[in-house]
């Protein structure tokens, strides 16, 4: 047991060195990871899986005991990084594959390495946690609005058929995961040991498929996704400190609402990219360099926002 947690501990310090690593082998040969991505909806629903083996009945009171704030974080969720990834695309006058890609990201939920990044930052963990179970759980039905809506002016988005996908990668295995947590607690010890390694092995494994299958196309439209997502990302999270701090917010809150806002579930993306917009190939580009990017500037925006912290002491 002990060695599975310094196991988990370790994959979580460096798991951005972890994706920039496979990620790099993954472009030199790309056929030791190509084969991944016909499982793409399977690996992000490992992922979930493992989020609903953590979540807790203290999670749930968490979200009841402050209901404001997690509403705050949530509609800033929702609002931000939609509106900017129209904004960008219109600004950038992105073609249709890249466009669909860039608001796909902006309309997805929270990602659980956000709850990672706000604990290293020293930020309100349980406010960041409630907030990416609340965004999570209504992602199946404002994540197809919101596409719907934005992404419609560059390619058809149907509607039904990413519900669909949804609530099979996110909502089964995130209640199944809660079921099998309640049920057996601390019998199942071992399994919750595990779980998060397998999730992050499963984002690492799909970020390199994604690098894998769409190598040629990093030359050509590489630059521009990584610079479009750059300031899609950046401008995410100091719009959520803008927020924060317009609403007199606690710096731990408010650390944890920048984060919050600014790192997506890209993996989400990609899957939504993978299995609803196959006539665009080159938008599930954009989740997974969305996916190596988030986790190097929120490592950055997290050691900066702790030393602030820490000086205020």
């Amino acid at each position: 047991m002990k060695q599975l947690v310094t196991l988990n501990q370790l994959i979580s310090k460096y798991l951005m060195i972890l994706i920039i690593g496979f990620s790099c082998i993954a472009y030199i040969v790309p056929s030791y990871f190509s084969w991944a991505i016909a499982y793409t909806p399977f690996l992000l629903g490992i992922a979930m899986f493992g989020m609903g083996l953590t979540i807790k009945f203290e999670d749930l009171c968490s979200i009841l005991r402050h209901p404001k704030d997690i509403c705050i974080g949530v509609l800033a969720q929702y609002t931000i990084m939609p509106l900017l990834a129209w904004g960008i695309c219109h600004i950038f006058t992105l073609p249709p594959d890249l466009a669909i890609g860039v608001i796909l990201v902006g309309c997805c939920p929270g990602g659980t390495a956000s709850n990672v990044i706000t604990y290293i930052a020293k930020g309100d963990v349980p406010l960041s946690v409630g907030m990416t179970i609340t965004s999570t759980l209504i992602a199946p039905i404002v994540t197809p609005l919101l596409i719907l809506y934005l992404g419609g002016t560059w390619v058809n988005v149907a509607l039904l058929p990413m519900i669909i996908t949804m609530v099979k990668v996110i909502i089964v295995p995130i209640l199944l995961g809660a079921i099998i947590q309640y049920v057996c607690k601390s019998r199942i010890n071992t399994l919750t040991s595990v779980s998060p390694i397998v999730s992050m092995i499963a984002i690492i494994l799909l970020i390199a498929a994604i690098i894998a299958i769409n190598r040629d196309k990093l030359l050509i439209s590489g630059l521009e996704t990584l610079i479009v997502v750059g300031i899609h990302n950046i401008l995410g999270m100091l719009l959520g400190l803008g927020v924060g701090y317009i609403l007199k917010l606690r710096y731990d809150k408010t650390t944890a609402l920048a984060i919050e806002v600014g790192m997506q579930n890209s993996g989400l993306a990609v899957t939504l990219a993978a299995t609803n917009f196959a006539l665009n190939p080159l938008a599930t580009l954009v989740g997974a360099i969305f996916s190596v990017w988030h986790n190097i500037s929120g490592a950055i925006f997290a050691m900066l926002r702790r030393e602030n912290s820490l000086q205020d002491i």
